[in-house]
């Protein structure tokens, strides 16, 4: 009867001996396993080894990553410079003239309305506007010149003579133009058509005249006039500068000019829509479809013309330098998967798997690419900085862009370890260890 119970002690004994025994297996088979983190220090430990190699693998990286970043940071404050330039010029003017319509049989073309000669006063009330100035342009005969001597000498070579405009006393003010010389002519001038001329630098120079305390005066059509200015600058109207200008009233009274040609108008910016609409209004409340107001549009085409050129130069370029950076991280990886053949061969006698050989690359490629983006986006960062302040600019970036390079640098790097990772997970122990 002993038997049975003895035959069941043994066995229970054998069953209790073979948990036993497994259960340190099991403990050991769980100590043994590789981790993550034994992962990334098998991954890294080899690119620190090699200083010189590593920064040849990085260079293509960092090189594309900062033109990258360079890129959009050059085109946005490249885009907020034209902004403040275009805002500071052409976005704070308003152009009025008069409309044009079809006249008679022969479909000429002459101008529906006429700007009335108060038109800068009419429009100083308006909301947004600074100043404003009436220019008209004089039509000489064909015989009737502007020169700097009362004699025409016949044997001399004909010279083209400049234009003549007329302008009322706010023309300097609105333009935005400055005084080389003297003074510009005022409403008093304006008023009695004194015979006064103001030359533009460019036709000053021509005429050789560079100074008014000899009181010059220039001929036109055989009158004198008395030149009591020189004007430079006239951002907005630079034709100005070869022009001779008198006073409206003058060319009324002299050359019978019948009306305007043009209403200058100096805005604040943002204010341009709003003005062109209500200074027709005001010069023409009757008919105000006979004046035509060109205002500034609210956006900069030509700022946004101009970030899209220089995004897609350095954009070509910044994708050239990732592509090489690329192709330099899977040349320098599969050289190493060569050169550590024979420890590949060593982990997988050990029990290293082929996931955990092709992990071990792919790791440390995108930990390459992942230093090249950081390298990168610091420097892209701050030769934006450096060009911004050495042009006088203000340095726009998006700061989410250098964390977008870095992050695109990791993502280099693992596109490039694709293939040498792969690569090395199928290598078989008894290959590796044979070509050792």
């Amino acid at each position: 009867m002993r038997l049975p119970w003895r035959r069941k002690a043994r066995s229970s004994d054998a069953e209790t001996s073979a948990e036993a025994a497994a259960a340190p297996a099991a403990k050991v088979k769980h100590a043994d396993r590789f981790t993550f983190q034994d992962l990334v220090a098998e991954a890294t430990a080899d690119i620190g080894s090699r200083p010189a190699r590593l920064v040849m693998t990085i260079l293509g990286t960092v090189l594309g990553i900062a033109s990258l970043v360079a890129t959009i940071g050059f085109a946005q404050t490249a885009a907020a410079q034209i902004a403040r330039q275009f805002d500071g010029a052409a976005a704070t003017q308003v152009v009025v003239t008069a409309a044009e319509a079809q006249s008679g049989s022969q479909n000429k073309t002459v101008a529906a309305g006429r700007l009335p000669w108060d038109a800068p006063d009419r429009v100083a009330l308006l909301a947004g506007v600074r100043s404003a100035a009436l220019i008209g342009e004089v039509e000489l005969a064909d015989d009737e010149t502007i020169t700097a001597v009362p004699v025409n000498d016949p044997s001399a070579a004909p010279v083209a003579s400049p234009q003549l405009y007329s302008s009322s006393p706010e023309l300097l003010d609105t333009a935005q133009g400055g005084l080389v010389t003297g003074r510009y002519f005022d409403s008093g001038h304006d008023s009695r058509a004194d015979r006064v001329a103001v030359l533009g630098e460019r036709v000053a120079e021509k005429m050789g005249i560079n100074r008014i305390d000899s009181q010059p005066s220039v001929f036109i059509a055989g009158i004198a006039y008395s030149v009591i200015g020189i004007i430079d600058g006239m951002e907005r109207k630079s034709e100005l500068l070869d022009a001779v200008i008198i006073p409206m009233g003058t060319a009324r009274a002299d050359f019978g000019l019948a009306a305007p040609s043009e209403l200058d108008i100096r805005i604040v910016v943002g204010a341009g829509p709003q003005v062109a609409e209500q200074s027709v209004l005001a010069l023409q409340p009757d008919a105000p479809d006979t004046l035509k107001a060109q205002a500034p549009s609210g956006s900069s085409d030509l700022s946004q013309s101009v970030q899209a050129d220089v995004n897609v130069v350095f954009l070509i370029l910044g994708v050239i330098a990732l592509l090489a950076g690329g192709l330099g991280i899977a040349n320098v990886t599969l050289l190493g998967v060569m050169e550590r053949i024979g420890e590949i061969g060593l982990r997988r006698a050990l029990g290293a798997t082929r996931r955990q050989i092709g992990a071990q690359f792919m790791v440390e490629s995108i930990v390459i690419g992942f230093i090249g983006g950081l390298i990168g986006s610091a420097l892209g960062v701050l030769a934006v900085i450096v060009v911004a302040l050495v042009q006088g600019w203000t340095p726009v970036t998006d700061p989410l862009i250098a964390v977008a390079g870095a992050v695109l640098g990791a993502v280099v790097g693992w596109g490039s370890g694709w293939y040498p990772a792969r690569r090395a997970a199928r290598i078989e122990p008894v290959a590796a260890l044979r070509g050792v």
